[in-house]
């Protein structure tokens, strides 16, 4: 069989010093990689959803019920009522009116903060229209007073965050 054509594998190369030791080029297999990055997303996803079915615990937060509302001239309350109806310093306008008096306000400081406070039955229309017209105003800083629903076991009955006006 001497002089035999091809189908012989090509033999590897030698070292330039004529080492007897063959030298093979290294591979890097891209399988196996493939296989531990696929094991390693799958791993960590089931951890994070795992995690994710793990609860919060239920915590009764203190209430602040000892501090003093800070009613300040440059803020400006807004209350919408569970039948539509809005107002400013417990005078009820229409939004109009209320348009007339964002804009005075905003001529006299750009920057007063406009407080949003709504009845739980008022619908969210309502409100909405509202916050447009607070936005269409220039109204920079603009915040929704909300009060907890039921005071935590053992504490005393939650002020609001701003009370309404």
């Amino acid at each position: 069989m001497a002089g035999g054509g091809g189908g012989g594998a090509a033999p590897a190369r030698k070292s330039k010093w004529g080492s007897p030791v063959l030298l093979k080029r290294a591979r890097i297999e891209i399988i196996p990689l493939i296989d531990v990055m696929f094991f390693l997303l799958a791993s960590f996803m089931l951890v994070s959803l795992s995690l994710q079915k793990a609860g919060t615990f239920k915590m009764a937060l203190p209430v602040a019920s000892t501090a003093k509302p800070d009613f300040k001239p440059d803020m400006l309350n807004i209350g919408v009522e569970k039948d539509g109806k809005v107002s400013v310093e417990k005078k009820h306008l229409s939004l109009d009116e209320l348009d007339g008096i964002l804009r005075d306000r905003m001529k006299r400081n750009t920057n007063t903060p406009v407080y949003v406070t709504a009845d739980r039955a008022a619908l969210h229309g309502q409100v909405n229209r509202v916050l447009e017209r607070v936005r269409a105003a220039g109204v920079l800083k603009v915040a929704f007073v909300t009060e907890s629903a039921e005071p935590a076991p053992g504490m005393a009955s939650p002020a609001p965050a701003v009370p309404k006006s």
